[in-house]
């Protein structure tokens, strides 16, 4: 029988991810009140029966050991298992990855023990929902070593990506890294015998930095000195034998920025979201935290989601995340905020020792109206703050309590705002 070993690349520092980043690895990064960006795509391994599962990182991986430790144990039955693979010095190698598929080599010395028939990569920062099994066995069935997932792109998204060329048969006959706004790429066009009923101008396959290998193929893929599956691994093979593509036509999108993080988890509240979490027979796993249901006094919700444990009292939320532990005081108003929440409850000990060093409370106090932010962990907002609320220009940068990307205001992890503050 086939034996897919899952790698999941945890990307490097995340710089335009920064400041969400700046303590974390990005895989680590919470999403949608009370999941972890790295959630998805181990949800989208088990939920085909891949269940052994490498996460590839080098940055900031102390709260990614720990949220991959508390949330994916297997029983001893199932031979399952998630374990974070940190860059590490050897006799063999003592740098850090150069690239995907740098990191990916480095490990085989971790991978090569389960004995795998085939490899499946993918990307630790995407949002998407997607059959890996029937990928896979579509992959199997092409008689390709290698299969890449493509999704459906317009002209103005394929500047970014890879562009994938297939024939009628879906083989891959060429393949272009990042094409840039100008670039004459008519011929990579969807062949019109695979159209369909395809509407809006999506006539392009990117890639989705998602591979199927064959285990031979990833050994000698490997094996040389180029670094980058995307730049440099994957353009040779093309060279060198058939690939497969494989057509995701469902929604995808690359969390690579502060924007598209906030736009995607804002799309969470919508009445009909592009990505749905309520799908019973294919869950989104994450950690167990054994909350007591959120508590609502005398409050106005609309268009919003509220994780477990919070705590909010005669407050206005509209188009809202509010994430695990959050404790909003009375008068408070939200518009358009990715709340993440908290770590921890504090006890009538710590608030009266935060009153003495006049420090705000974990949360927002009473008062405080925030409109167009992202609030960091374990954030401290004053009373009475005016956060995104005035008209006023606010230019990109680091403001030293709270940092400005995108037009998107971010109270950093531990952040505290003063009462009275105004952004």
């Amino acid at each position: 029988m086939p034996k897919v070993l899952s790698i999941v690349l945890g990307g490097g520092k995340g710089t335009r991810l920064f400041p969400l980043t700046k303590d974390r690895a990005k895989p680590a990064v919470p999403f949608g009140g009370k999941y972890r960006l790295v959630d998805i795509p181990i949800s989208n391994c088990i939920n085909a029966g891949f269940n052994q599962i490498y996460i590839v990182t080098q940055f900031n991986s102390a709260s990614l050991h720990l949220h991959v430790g508390r949330t994916y144990n297997f029983d001893s039955f199932s031979k399952g298992f998630v374990q974070v693979l940190a860059a590490e010095q050897t006799l063999v190698h003592s740098g850090w990855f150069e690239g995907t598929g740098d990191a990916v080599r480095k490990n085989l010395v971790h991978c090569r023990p389960q004995n795998p028939s085939h490899y499946i990569i993918l990307s630790g920062d995407q949002l998407y929902r997607m059959d890996l099994a029937d990928m896979f066995e579509k992959h199997v069935e092409s008689g390709c070593r290698l299969t890449i997932a493509c999704t459906t792109v317009s002209r103005s998204e394929a500047s970014a990506l890879g562009i994938l060329a297939i024939d009628k048969d879906s083989r891959i006959v060429d393949f272009q890294e990042k094409p840039g706004p100008t670039k004459a790429i008519d011929s990579f066009k969807i062949p019109k015998e695979l159209q369909g009923d395809r509407r809006g101008g999506k006539d392009y396959l990117g890639s989705m930095g998602i591979y199927i290998f064959d285990a031979e193929l990833m050994e000698k893929a490997l094996s040389g000195s180029e670094n980058d599956f995307g730049k440099e691994i994957i353009p040779t093979i093309l060279t060198q034998e058939k690939v497969n593509a494989y057509v995701f036509d469902g929604y995808w999108e690359d969390i690579g920025t502060i924007k598209s993080f906030y736009e995607a988890n804002l799309d969470l509240t919508a009445i009909n979201p592009k990505f749905n979490f309520y799908e019973e027979d294919r869950p989104i796993h994450t950690h167990k935290r054994n909350l007591p249901a959120s508590k609502l006094n005398y409050c106005s919700i609309n268009q919003a989601l509220t994780a477990e444990g919070c705590i909010i009292t005669n407050a206005s939320i509209t188009r809202s995340i509010v994430g695990v532990r959050t404790v909003i005081e009375s008068g408070a108003s939200l518009d358009g905020v990715v709340c993440m929440g908290a770590d921890y409850y504090e006890i009538p000990a710590q608030k009266a020792a935060n009153k003495a060093a006049g420090r705000p409370d974990v949360g927002i106090a009473q008062g405080s109206i925030i409109k167009g932010a992202i609030i960091d962990k374990n954030a401290r907002i004053g009373e009475n703050c005016r956060i995104g609320i005035d008209p006023k220009e606010r230019p990109d940068g680091d403001f030293s309590m709270y940092y400005i990307v995108d037009g998107i205001i971010v109270i950093p992890k531990n952040g505290i705002i003063p009462s009275g503050t105004v952004i």
